[in-house]
């Protein structure tokens, strides 16, 4: 039996040669991650952890679960494609075990079979091999009609915006399109001639008898192994990649791998396993309110990854963290994209000599709490007052770290890029704090909490004023009365999509109101649009983004509006007619006397 045929060359070129870059590229990005990634890696693939990644990588890889979740008719092209071809492959392969009678038969021969097939050579469960093959090829050609659809007619998908390809991906694309309308074709053909076919394919061949099929049909397989070959060779080199990197990235998640403050293997791995999908264009709201539609993560990431990231790109981003929450794969989006705006630093130990080197009073060691107002709440200033009280109602002995001497956390200048500035103030903010002795710090801005929970590794408990007036009620350490005021609720991204705290604030606020839902809260609250992560966004674009934010609030007429936040609150007080309240304000107006 001669299973050869100078057709299957191209097949065979493309897959030895992209397993071979796959292969360099994997090893190359393994070893530039750095030693704790690497150590984090080897210390749990033994372990059930490993298991989990599989489970995982089938979920997401294969059946696209996240992407279902998001849009069932997007999920369900992604899942034809992937699990279609994979079950074009796996049952192929099983089907020519049995038909040869070993496993290790030349490795083309399931994709290129019903050419070789001599179909006097007949095998238990033959006929059902032939018509799954052709369900499974139905199934990926479904997939590649909704493709189509949704690269000229995205909007019946629900998708406002696509994502623009280069010019290798629209080679890539094309050839990935051409590669199962090409087999149905050649494989028709060859049912003509050999009535070898199942229902979509013999169908199709029988139609076709009335052609020269002896004369068409081993072209056909030639531009099907064609098509194969140049989808394979510039595979790794466009957004297709992430087909085999997405796997890697889940393993390594699962073993512990994250970012960390500068750019390693890791991150080109998560710059390799987005799709270009384009869901997060969606929940921008640089574009949904601002009508900016080019600095998005997905175009982010696709000029960080080609080397043509510019500063309008890098900068115009709100850090929001609606992108992160809704990536399908997972991508830390806004860590690479603090990561790669780090700029050449001036010399620190000039820049901040303003600020004594170390605290010149020792802090009693009877205080219960270092509260830390925030930079924004000191120009908020009845937020930290409604703390005073609270603290004063509650019996709280405390130190006011930055009453008089105010240090920001450093987390503005990092998002921007300014990381040594960032841990100069850091490594000060740090003396302070452990001068004191005291064993919980308390802060009102979701910024700094993020920063200290994150970025300052304190071996004292942190919390939000959020949890932290929570805990006071708890205990009964402060007392509150129940207002019949109506209010919703703004989740603050950094301390809601960046820190998960959302049950908290609510806690709170059942106690002492009406807690009224809106439509966009939780991990799809809305930003207020005023943060200090974009440099580049004009204020009437600012505007738009917290009008967003304003209607979605007010839309079930509260009669106050929440927020925990001091920015968000100065943001949304500018542009609404409702009372805007930090939530330390609504408590302290309800402590019972």
């Amino acid at each position: 039996m001669n299973n050869f045929h100078p057709f299957v060359l191209p097949f065979t070129i493309g897959t030895v040669v992209l397993f071979i870059i796959l292969f360099a590229l994997f090893v190359k990005w393994l070893l530039q991650m750095d030693k704790t990634q690497k150590t984090t890696a080897l210390k749990n693939i033994i372990s059930f952890k490993t298991l989990k990644a599989v489970w995982e990588a089938v979920r997401e890889c294969l059946f696209h679960r996240n992407i279902f979740r998001t849009n069932p008719v997007l999920g369900y092209m992604h899942l034809s494609f992937a699990f279609g071809w994979f079950l074009l492959i796996v049952i192929g392969k099983i089907e020519t075990t049995f038909y040869s009678g070993t496993f290790w038969d030349e490795f083309w021969l399931a994709i290129f079979f019903r050419f070789f097939e001599d179909t006097s050579v007949t095998f238990s469960g033959s006929e059902l091999f032939t018509q799954l093959m052709d369900a499974c090829l139905l199934f990926v050609l479904s997939g590649i009609v909704l493709a189509v659809i949704k690269r000229f007619y995205s909007k019946i998908y629900g998708m406002k915006k696509t994502t623009k390809h280069t010019i290798v991906d629209k080679i890539a694309l094309t050839s990935l399109w051409c590669i199962f309308p090409l087999r149905l074709l050649a494989e028709s053909a060859t049912a003509g001639i050999k009535h070898n076919g199942g229902f979509l394919t013999q169908s199709l061949g029988n139609l076709l008898v009335g052609l020269p099929l002896e004369h068409i049909t081993l072209p056909l397989w030639w531009m099907y192994s064609i098509a194969l070959c140049l989808f394979f060779l510039f595979m790794p080199f466009t957004r297709y990649m992430h087909i085999f990197t997405e796997m890697l990235l889940v393993f390594l998640r699962k073993w512990g791998v994250t970012e960390n403050n500068q750019k390693t293997g890791y991150t080109n791995i998560e710059l390799n396993a987005c799709s270009r999908c384009g869901i997060c264009i969606d929940v921008c709201p640089l574009n949904t309110e601002a009508g900016i539609n080019n600095v998005q993560s997905v175009y982010f990431i696709k000029n960080t990854r080609y080397g043509t990231l510019t500063k309008e790109i890098a900068d115009n981003c709100l850090m929001c963290g609606r992108c992160v929450q809704a990536c399908p794969v997972g991508i830390e989006s806004t860590l690479i994209r603090q990561i790669m705006r780090k700029k050449e630093c001036f010399n620190n130990k000039d820049y901040y000599q303003y600020i004594p080197d170390k605290e010149e009073k020792q802090i009693s060691e009877e205080k219960e709490v270092i509260y830390f107002a925030g930079c924004m709440s000191h120009i908020t200033v009845s937020i930290p007052e409604a703390m005073k009280h609270i603290f004063a109602a509650a019996n709280v002995k405390y130190w006011y770290m930055d009453e008089n001497e105010t240090i920001c956390c450093g987390r503005p200048l990092m998002q921007q890029g300014l990381d040594k500035q960032a841990e100069t103030l850091r490594q000060k903010n740090t003396e302070k704090i452990l001068s004191s002795s005291i064993r919980t710090l308390v802060t009102s801005c979701p910024i700094c909490y993020k920063s200290f929970t994150e970025e300052y590794h304190l071996p004292i408990e942190v919390l939000h004023h959020t949890q932290y007036i929570d805990r006071l009620i708890r205990q009964g350490r402060i007392k509150v009365n129940r207002s019949d005021i109506k209010v919703t609720y703004h989740d603050p991204c950094e301390l809601g999509r960046g820190c998960k705290i959302y049950e908290e604030p609510r806690h709170v606020l059942h106690a002492v109101a009406e807690l009224m839902n809106v439509k966009m809260e939780k991990e799809n609250s809305l930003c207020c649009g005023y943060n200090l992560a974009n440099t580049q966004l004009e204020l009437e674009d600012q505007m738009k983004i917290r009008n967003a934010a304003i209607n979605n609030l007010t839309a079930p007429k509260p009669d106050t509006v929440i927020t925990s936040c001091p920015m968000c609150k100065r943001a949304l007080q500018h542009g609404i007619n409702v009372n805007i309240k930090d939530i330390a304000e609504i408590v302290d107006e309800n402590i019972a006397k």
